[in-house]
């Protein structure tokens, strides 16, 4: 992977109006609305994108990381790697699908959960506020795994069966489970709640650390598995969906000159839903 840009400026899931294509662009037209994703941009020519997996490109680019993103008043994005957004999402309501929903929607995915199952999710911020709502319209039965009062409000509210924290018992083992929390120990508490044969995939780009565990957690054949990045079908996919089902996207809206006070406040776990910063 290409090292970072620096000094960058950030913004990874941004809604945009195209004001300019380049030669030989027909699509998307200038004026139309779309969608800028964590995935920038792929060589397509490695042994990875011929096989589809352009997630795993050693010369991946991610935006607002090696490409200055969307907190810019302009922004540079390959045509073949923006989204055409469903017109039932205002920007607001939009700009979380393209991180927090893609990669939710992948990590679902990966944890090769089925219908009818039931799935735990750990953690319970913007990602997971709308893979829940992915599950239950799968058929799925959602535990939730959670600290915060007003998360464990929401994921009684968006259709969990159950909910509580690390400390507690859950009602029945998982058949898959999904960890958004970028910690380690909760990763092994998944594993503690799974089924044999099941799997927990970790949707985190960082972990703090991976504690030493029993073997006997990842015997009988559960799975472990990173979650890295999303493809651009993934995308397509699951903004088909999120108009369809249709997802409910929870957002508190800030002024872009808030933006350090948001950051902190996303660390400390003061957002329900997803955070969106107005740059108007």
């Amino acid at each position: 992977m290409p090292p970072a840009k620096l000094p960058v400026v950030p913004g990874h899931q941004v809604v945009a109006v195209v004001e300019r294509v380049g030669p030989g662009v027909t699509h998307p037209a200038p004026g139309a609305r779309v969608g800028v994703a964590w995935l920038y941009a792929s060589c397509g020519v490695c042994e990875a994108c011929r096989r589809g997996e352009e997630n795993l490109c050693a010369q991946i680019m991610f935006t607002g990381y090696h490409v200055d993103g969307g907190y810019a008043q302009y922004l540079v994005a390959r045509a073949d790697y923006v989204y055409p957004l469903p017109g039932s999402f205002d920007d607001a309501h939009a700009a979380p699908l393209l991180c927090a929903g893609i990669i939710g929607y992948r990590a679902l995915r990966l944890s090769g959960v089925r219908t009818g199952e039931r799935l735990g999710l750990f953690g319970f911020g913007a990602s997971a506020h709308l893979a829940i709502q992915v599950a239950r319209h799968w058929g799925c039965e959602v535990f939730v795994f959670t600290r915060g009062d007003a998360h464990r409000r929401l994921a009684k509210q968006l259709g969990a069966a159950w909910v509580g924290g690390l400390e507690d018992r859950a009602p029945q083992e998982l058949d898959a489970a999904v960890v958004f929390a970028p910690a380690g120990h909760v990763v092994v508490e998944a594993l503690r709640r799974l089924r044999r044969g099941g799997t927990a995939a970790i949707n985190a780009v960082h972990l703090d650390q991976m504690p030493a565990f029993d073997y006997n957690l990842l015997y009988w054949e559960r799975v472990l598995r990173s979650v890295s990045n999303s493809t651009r079908q993934d995308g397509i996919e699951f903004l088909g969906l999120a108009a369809s089902i249709p997802l409910t996207v929870q957002v508190q809206r800030f002024p872009l000159a808030e933006a350090n006070p948001v950051l902190a406040s996303l660390k400390r776990g003061e957002i329900t839903g997803a955070a969106v910063l107005d740059t108007t």
